[in-house]
């Protein structure tokens, strides 16, 4: 038991080093100006997304008769997934806007 309460522990803590350096990157690359369009744009597709998996998780608990390893496949991967946006900006840059007087 001690030791999937331990690789549980790691994984949630890393999980969240990997979510505030994805929180503070938002901030870091968008204009002041811009920063709470972009969050609205970005973080409500992910809100209704959030709501679909709980959906379709229940959905596939019904289906397997309450077996969770696909969910865990799945969740598993969603950090893989995630690779490629990160190596495909090597250079990390702020977001070029014109900002005016009145927005900063």
């Amino acid at each position: 038991m001690w030791t999937a309460v331990l690789v549980v522990s790691v994984a949630a803590a890393a999980h969240q080093a990997w979510s505030a350096n994805v929180y503070t990157l938002a901030s870091d690359m968008f204009p002041r100006a811009r920063w709470a369009q972009w969050w609205g744009s970005a973080h409500s597709p992910a809100a209704i997304g959030g709501w679909a998996f709980q959906r379709v998780t229940g959905r596939i608990l019904e289906a397997n008769g309450n077996d969770y390893t696909p969910i865990f496949i799945v969740c598993g991967l969603a950090y893989v997934s995630a690779g490629p946006s990160f190596i495909s900006r090597p250079r990390l840059e702020p977001a070029r806007a014109k900002e005016t007087a009145d927005e900063v």
